[in-house]
């Protein structure tokens, strides 16, 4: 019997062991993305503007981190009667996930999720956002938004689990939540000096760089393979999910790519590169809710949308005069909605398209408008607050000169004009 029990011991502390480190590289891996976003939203704003988005990612990680350990993982991993829940730092507590690694290690991971849910907003308020009201933004972001819409669709508890809600790894909660926060937030901040003429006509401002842009994509896209497949939380039993997931991620990012490509070389007559990385992002957006869910040939299909929608949706934006340097509110807000929905269509199991009813369907269609319509009006009366008190934008000398030179004292680069 004592033999029994120390195998036993051992087979656990084995699992422990294999889940720790493939949790632990997922994690580090989808830290690395923030790499990606500052790269991205770096190449596609102005030069004289470089500084002050690298700035506005670190913040995203300091501020952000802080905030989500303080009371963030709390809110949404915590004791939840369905909505809310309250606890600081990281809790001993078995958190009712049947977690194999420890909590310190899922907060870690969790972490990863919440900076990505922020930095979205980031690139929606660049080149024009004073650096210490974003920061505040950011911890109020981390601290009380995002995790309670994780805890909705995470814990064990939320409505939205309960109800049956998929999104695996955060179509809704990380991208459809950061992507109508930053929809907020560029309503209320208004566009840049000069996007927009006083007849409504639209002056492009083109980045800066966009090789780093591209590089920021190619990132990016590599973090991604973490950030879903990480979202197993554990390698043992898991090996044919983790391989649809993968297989589901790449699939839907290339289709995305390659419609971006065919619908703008037919629309405009040339291939538009930059909306481009946003067609392969906008793909790797919308599956992320159902990568666990859906087949190969569905995960091609939704990204085959999702490559069009992004281009379609950054055009309207700029119809309804709203400035979005990086194109962060089509990829993000609105294929995290796409992407969310698209389960209820295409589930293997349950999906509408696949004979299940429409009951799936209605649970996501609800819990993407429910968290969409959240971060937006939450995110708009932030904003409303502090553009009456501490203001949310530099001065017009200051986005005319350039936001590294005026805040920073530095410029990204000493012989480029």
């Amino acid at each position: 019997m004592e033999e029994v029990a120390t195998v036993a011991l051992e087979q656990t502390e084995i699992i422990n062991a294999i889940d720790t480190v493939w949790v632990a590289i997922c994690a580090a891996i989808i830290f690395l993305m923030e790499g990606g976003f500052a790269l991205l939203e770096a190449g596609f704003v102005r030069a004289k503007n470089t500084m002050s988005i690298i700035a506005k990612v670190i913040i995203d990680i300091t501020f952000g981190g802080i905030a989500f350990y303080l009371v963030g993982f709390g809110i949404a991993y915590g004791s939840s009667n369905g909505w809310f829940a309250f606890d600081t730092g990281i809790t001993n507590n078995d958190l009712g996930l049947g977690l194999t690694v420890s909590n310190k290690l899922f907060w870690f991971i969790q972490l990863g999720f919440a900076i990505a849910a922020i930095s979205i907003v980031s690139g929606a308020v660049a080149e024009r956002m004073k650096v210490w009201s974003y920061a505040l933004f950011v911890f109020i972001f981390c601290a009380v938004m995002y995790p309670l819409v994780a805890n909705w669709v995470w814990n064990p508890n939320g409505w939205l689990a309960v109800r049956g809600f998929n999104d695996f790894a955060g179509s809704s909660a990380v991208h459809a939540m950061g992507g109508f926060a930053a929809l907020a937030a560029a309503i209320a901040l208004g566009p840049r000096i000069g996007k927009y003429q006083k007849n409504g006509e639209l002056n492009p401002i083109p980045g800066h760089n966009l090789p780093l842009a591209a590089v920021g994509g190619f990132i990016l896209w590599f973090g991604w393979f973490g950030f879903n497949p990480g979202s197993t939380l554990s390698a043992v039993g898991n090996w044919e999910l983790i391989g649809t997931v993968v297989t589901n991620t790449f699939l839907a990012s290339a289709a995305g790519g390659i419609s971006t490509m065919v619908y703008t070389y037919f629309k405009y007559g040339q291939i538009d590169i930059t909306m481009t990385i946003n067609g392969v992002l906008a793909g790797l957006v919308a599956i992320t809710a159902g990568c666990n869910v859906v087949d190969a040939n569905s995960a091609i299909i939704i990204g085959l949308i999702a490559g069009v929608i992004v281009d379609v949706a950054v055009i309207f934006f700029d119809k309804i005069k709203i400035d979005d340097p990086v194109g962060a509110i089509a990829v993000h807000g609105v294929n995290g909605l796409f992407g969310t929905i698209a389960v209820g269509l295409f589930a293997s199991e349950n999906g509408l398209f696949f004979g299940g009813g429409s009951d799936l369907l209605i649970t996501q269609a609800l819990g993407v408008l429910v968290i969409g319509s959240f971060s937006f009006l939450i995110t708009f009366i932030i904003m409303t607050i502090m553009k009456k008190t501490i203001g949310i934008r530099v001065s017009r000398i200051e986005e005319t000169a350039g936001i590294d030179a005026v805040s920073f004292g530095v410029e990204a680069y000493t012989t480029f004009e």
